[in-house]
């Protein structure tokens, strides 16, 4: 079992009990939210007939369903106006804070809400999203949960969860220039496919993640459930002590006072140098090409100059009839 990594540190400070079931209860910092996997969850809590019982640690955020051309009100699409209603008049009964369309804040919940500081590392984040695992780029565990457990967080503003093993996802050196984040991803899980990280966390680390841009990191670790991680992260480091005090820093207080006053706190959810994992993977980054998928999955990947697509006479079973299926889709030979 993995030890001292951050993963087990965030875990550990925030573990309420053992359930009879086996799972352990876990309190949650910061709950996001979003029109597609709320309204039930509400409807649910209405019949137990139970409050929200920390609408402070909550935030919501119209995102899948807006329109692109034309948000004038109502939605021209009957079941996304629904939705949007639902979302703002359940914020409202609840006193939960909403950033809605004209607030300046709204946007796709995984990128609106860090982009005005809200992820901390340390903090346990939940979302109705597989994606809410964008997060760990900031040194949180974050991972997405099902209607269920939404209704669980906004009732008790905790969650029953298992643990799951950690592997040490180490991209060694620098990448050539033009290979981003996303190249990363996709060659990693193109090697280890879409259901390798089953069971594990995905602790990212070595040059080529420190050298990336918050943003970047923010990319990297949004794949992680791609590949079948539970999450993603990133150990926090100086990078993201300056982006969240620029977010953060109340007037009158410099940003140089500002987060040497936080960065005490942030830095005791980091991995340790002689922490333990549950298994290692090793990448060399500069010999990662620019990718593109030709398929329907992430694993479907290849480098744009010099990659290949299989030939089906190499595969077998299920992932033969996959590829038969990519290659109709897409229109290739």
């Amino acid at each position: 079992m993995s030890r001292n990594t951050l993963y087990d540190k965030i875990w550990s400070a925030h573990a309420v009990k053992i359930l009879e079931t086996g799972e352990t209860q876990l309190a949650v910092d910061l709950h996001k939210m979003h029109e597609v996997t709320s309204p039930q969850a509400f409807e649910e809590l209405a019949e137990l007939g139970l409050p929200v019982a920390h609408p402070e640690r909550t935030f919501a955020t119209l995102d899948h369903v807006i329109p692109t051309d034309c948000v004038t009100r109502p939605f021209k699409d009957n079941m996304a106006e629904q939705m949007a209603s639902a979302l703002e008049e359940n914020c409202r009964k609840h006193g939960i804070t909403y950033f809605g369309p004209g607030s300046g804040r709204q946007g796709v919940v995984h990128a609106a809400m860090e982009e005005i500081g809200l992820i901390e590392p340390g903090m346990t984040v939940v979302c109705g999203d597989s994606h809410t695992c964008t997060d760990g780029a900031f040194g949180a565990l974050s991972f997405g949960i099902g209607t269920t457990a939404v209704r669980d967080v906004l009732a008790t503003q905790s969650i029953a969860t298992k643990p799951v093993k950690v592997r040490r996802v180490n991209f060694e050196a620098l990448p050539e220039k033009g290979v981003t984040a996303k190249d990363l991803a996709l060659f990693m899980i193109s090697t280890l496919g879409v259901k390798g990280g089953l069971g594990f966390a995905y602790e990212y680390t070595g040059e080529a993640v420190r050298a990336m841009s918050m943003e970047e990191r923010m990319t990297l670790c949004n794949m992680s459930v791609e590949g079948g991680a539970r999450l993603g992260y990133v150990n926090p480091d100086e990078k993201t002590f300056m982006y969240l005090a620029t977010r953060l820093a109340p007037k009158g207080e410099t940003l140089g006072s500002f987060k040497q006053r936080k960065t005490e706190s942030w830095k005791r959810f980091v991995s340790d140098r002689n922490a333990v994992y549950d298994d290692e993977t090793n990448f060399c980054a500069p010999l990662i090409a620019p990718m593109v998928s030709w398929g329907t999955t992430p694993a479907q990947s290849t480098a744009i100059v010099g990659g290949t697509t299989p030939y089906f006479s190499t595969l077998e079973g299920e992932e033969q009839k996959l590829t038969r299926r990519a290659f109709e889709y897409m229109g290739l030979e």
